[in-house]
């Protein structure tokens, strides 16, 4: 094979979900009446913005070699936290802070808290009692969503703080100003990932974590930064989420799990560890997102978006494998 042919062959196999996402944009666009607008994209974008957040964090775990079930938890409780102090009707309890915006970063502040508090919590457990990824983290899944219930008793909160809420009104080039929020997060941790030796050392860990320890590099500590950072990424995709619904419920987030887990796999993150980049994996979150709005656009059933999904997520497992098939031919 020549240098050229397997130059192009890599920028494929390393572009593929954002081939993917074109290729369904221009389909929809084709088939599906009132699909080519700029509102929709606009939508699509917006839609995305809580799932991709959620998904930075999720995405640097798996990276790293582990998995956090716990984010779609946590970012429910960090919403029902700021849900209850900056809510005025329901379970909020209204606090009002002078001057008004001060609302802003003292809401941000909590939410990221109680994320990474509890990403610490995983962290710790997991990496200094080497206790399995999946079963601490599955069971920060099921007390933490117990904890929103028990705090707010099955009620809601509603009617945020104007000036939190003003994120999610106000428009910056036709997007929210959440959605620009998704996309700096995008960015900067993109950067991170590639550009720093935290982000370098989290993937060598996730190739392979003994050669990585050997090469005297703090693996541990690295590991529990990652678990930190993810729940204090899901925090603020609880803060998102809080300012898009103007308050929280018992059950907010629900199923943004399995959405989550959907786009790092679409989006090229291998299971495995050591493989993925953030740019794929916002690829992955819009392609999820417009496949829900051509749904709702051709008004098949809600029912159809899972089995749509889990298909994805099935094609996108396969596809892994084919492309590490080829990357070893490539070696």
């Amino acid at each position: 094979m020549s240098p050229r042919t397997r130059s192009i062959l890599e920028l494929v196999l390393d572009n593929l979900v954002w081939f993917m996402l074109v290729f369904v944009l221009v389909v929809f666009s084709a088939f599906i009446p009132n699909f080519f607008q700029l509102g929709i994209f606009a939508n699509i974008i917006e839609a995305s913005s809580v799932l991709g957040v959620m998904s930075i964090g999720l995405a640097l775990v798996i990276i790293a070699g582990h998995m956090d079930l716990s984010v779609e938890s946590v970012a429910a409780l960090s919403a029902m936290a700021v849900g209850i102090l900056f809510c005025s009707s329901g379970i909020g309890i209204g606090l009002q802070l002078h001057p008004e915006w001060l609302m802003v970063p003292v809401s941000l502040a909590i939410a990221l808290a109680v994320g990474a508090i509890i990403g610490a919590t995983n962290g710790f457990l997991i990496v200094r009692l080497k206790m399995s990824a999946f079963i601490i983290t599955l069971a920060s899944y099921i007390w933490v969503r117990g904890l929103v219930l028990v705090i707010s008793g099955g009620r809601s909160a509603q009617d945020l703080a104007p000036a939190i809420r003003w994120f999610g009104i106000q428009r910056l080039a036709g997007l929210p100003l959440t959605a620009w929020i998704a996309v700096a997060c995008f960015v900067v941790f993109s950067l991170i990932l590639a550009k720093t030796p935290f982000g370098r050392h989290l993937v060598m860990i996730g190739g392979n974590e003994t050669a990585t320890f050997r090469a005297g590099i703090r693996v541990n500590r690295n590991l529990v930064i990652a678990f930190v950072l993810a729940g204090a990424i899901a925090g603020l995709a609880g803060w998102l989420l809080a300012i898009r619904t103007s308050g929280a419920t018992a059950n907010l987030g629900v199923g943004l799990l399995f959405n989550a887990f959907a786009a790092v796999v679409i989006g090229g993150v291998s299971l495995k560890g050591g493989v993925g980049t953030l740019p794929g994996v916002y690829a992955g979150v819009l392609l999820l997102s417009a496949i829900n709005t051509a749904i709702n656009l051709m008004g098949l059933p809600a029912n159809f978006t899972q089995v749509i999904h889990g298909l994805l997520v099935l094609a996108a497992v396969l596809l892994d494998a084919f492309k590490q098939t080829i990357r070893q031919k490539l070696a």
